[in-house]
């Protein structure tokens, strides 16, 4: 009997967080998987653990996606390894926290190159061979901060409104070719990404403002939403509310909002 081979997802920041929890939940899916992230121990780790609770196959890429020339590198590895990508999952990013100019400059820039650069290369690499053959699918992680500006992460609130742009002007284009592209917009959740960009004084997480999803129903939402085709989702109720607020609001009221939520407590 011959036996088709599964679909492959290629997940980018998989070694924690969302898309360690992306990368599990379509391996239940009876996907096979390329994780990408920096720290190859961590990803040998993960496949291990996806081969012995799914029988998947998963084939470790170890990049720093924040160099210029990550992408091109991802490629030559794929073409390299002959695989064929039928699911991206642009899900590395990051933040920072604070006044804009007291920042590290190099840091923000670095944070335009993964958060923004990296996936707009990476997708247009790949896509390409998923319009040819008629088939694929996009998973692009951005945020509710998509909807609004961020004081106090401004680098990262533009950035994830680019992606929110980006994928649904790349979603109408592909219209009709077999290839769909869905935006994950995710609230606050428990994935250790508060703590990695230095949010814990904020009053949003110390007075407890918002109600924080896990990572792995996030997880599972994101990749539904995905497999169905749906263009956004934003997860939970609440968040929807959240996102759908500021076009109500004037800019100037709904930026004064997000900072005094944002502002360190005391």
């Amino acid at each position: 009997m011959i036996h088709a081979a599964r679909p492959l997802a290629l997940v980018t920041g998989a070694s924690g967080g969302i898309g360690e929890d992306i990368a599990r939940e379509l391996a239940d899916r009876g996907h096979d998987l390329v994780l990408v992230a920096r720290t190859q121990g961590k990803l040998e780790a993960l496949a291990e653990r996806l081969r012995v609770q799914f029988g998947v196959t998963s084939h470790v890429i170890a990049l720093d996606l924040s160099k210029a020339d990550a992408p091109a590198r991802l490629e030559a590895e794929l073409t390299a390894r002959h695989l064929t990508v039928d699911v991206l999952v642009n899900n590395a990013g990051f933040a920072s926290y604070g006044e804009f100019w007291t920042l590290d400059l190099a840091h923000e820039m670095n944070m335009i190159q993964v958060n923004v650069a990296t996936l707009v290369e990476l997708t247009r690499r790949l896509l390409p061979g998923m319009v040819a053959r008629k088939r694929g699918r996009i998973l692009n992680v951005a945020s509710t901060a998509s909807f609004m500006p961020g004081p106090l992460m401004a680098v990262y609130y533009a950035s994830k409104a680019f992606v929110l742009s980006f994928g649904e002007a790349i979603a109408e284009e592909l219209r009709g070719t077999g290839v769909t592209v869905t935006t994950l917009c995710p609230g606050p959740t428990t994935s250790g990404f508060q703590e990695r960009a230095g949010m814990q004084d904020s009053k949003l997480l110390q007075q407890g403002f918002v109600r924080m999803m896990t990572s792995a129903q996030v997880a599972k939402l994101g990749v539904d939403a995905s497999l169905r085709g749906q263009r956004v989702i934003v997860t939970g109720v609440l968040n929807q509310l959240q996102a759908l607020t500021p076009r109500f609001l004037p800019r100037s009221v709904v930026v004064g909002v997000v900072k005094a939520a944002q502002a360190r407590g005391h």
